[in-house]
């Protein structure tokens, strides 16, 4: 409704999406940031090469689990280093970007329609996932939706998006007392 006035209609209830690609990249070795180095090799590899899953919320229709994926991809190296057998990095790379990019695009989707939006904007470090960029382009101009998205150069993560929040709140004299201390978590506050 207004830059302080917002809903949540979904969200993560365990690894955020940057972490999941940083965790299973990691894990195929190529590095981080994950993000950008999974959507490089996914490029030369087969994204119907491994069935994931895509965990659906009960009672949150609109929330997102990447944990599940997280651990089916750890689980798969592991066990085919075990075996003695070759990791098919670009194919583990692209399964899981289709994976995770398929449930991102199709949820946003959803709950446009079902709350009759007709804008839709994609930030942060993941709206940088060319997958992700051209399964919403595909999705939102099927659907009649408008899509808002910068430029690749410009999708990093969201200190920039906090910072304006930050501004929208100081304009309105919203301040923390001194009390406050940084949390990674969300103890309630």
């Amino acid at each position: 409704n207004s830059p302080l006035d917002y809903e949540i209609l979904g969200q993560t209830i365990d690894d955020a999406v940057g972490e999941a690609f940083d965790k299973c990249s990691k894990m195929m070795g190529l590095g981080y940031p994950g993000g950008p180095k999974i959507d490089k090799v996914s490029k030369e590899g087969n994204p119907d090469a491994i069935k994931f899953p895509r965990a659906k919320v009960e009672d949150a229709p609109y929330d997102f689990s990447f944990s599940g994926v997280k651990t089916n991809v750890i689980n798969l190296i592991h066990k085919l280093k075990q075996n003695n057998e070759d990791v098919p990095v670009n194919d583990i790379a692209a399964s899981f970007q289709f994976c995770v990019c398929d449930v991102l695009a199709s949820r946003l989707i959803e709950v446009a329609k079902e709350e009759g939006v007709g804008d839709v904007c994609l930030a942060g470090g993941v709206a940088a996932n060319s997958h992700l960029r051209a399964a919403l382009e595909k999705m939102c101009k099927k659907r009649g939706i408008c899509l808002c998205m910068p430029e690749r150069s410009l999708c990093g993560d969201n200190a920039a998006m906090i910072a304006a929040a930050g501004y929208y709140a100081f304009q309105k004299g919203i301040f923390a007392n001194t009390s406050l201390n940084a949390s990674a978590s969300d103890d309630g506050l």
